[in-house]
């Protein structure tokens, strides 16, 4: 049986990083090539953003390192659809990060699993698996 998740973009960011900060369960599961393991476009935008603001280093231009290690890492990748993006407007305001919140709108559109290392996540009605 498949089982299907999402990333968050720390998470991405640590597994391909700094995987040690990860918990062993999360380690599992990503790199179990029998999970759906999902990667979304808008942890893609966000990890532009940062990188262009100087606030992630990479070892190279987000252009070529994202879809390389999305690729290599046997990762689907899940566009924002108008479903997506009118989604966030039903999720209650406990969190403002637009990332996080398409993230969650996301997972629960798709039924997804959402891994994470943001307690605020904590407070919607959605999947989790802690990192």
């Amino acid at each position: 049986m498949t089982d299907h998740y999402l990333v968050d973009t720390h998470i991405w960011i640590w597994w391909n990083g700094a995987p040690d900060r990860l918990s062993d369960q999360v380690k599992r599961v990503i790199a179990d090539a029998r999970n759906d393991v999902v990667f979304s476009v808008a942890s893609g935008w966000e990890i532009a953003i940062k990188h262009g603001l100087g606030r992630l280093k990479l070892p190279e231009s987000p252009e070529h390192y994202v879809p390389k290690r999305v690729a290599t890492n046997r990762m689907r990748v899940l566009p924002i659809t108008l479903a997506h993006s009118l989604g966030v407007g039903r999720l209650p305001n406990h969190h403002r990060d637009p990332f996080d919140r398409i993230l969650i709108a996301q997972a629960r559109q798709e039924g997804l699993t959402l891994i994470t290392a943001d307690d605020a996540f904590l407070d919607y009605d959605v999947d989790l698996l802690p990192r």
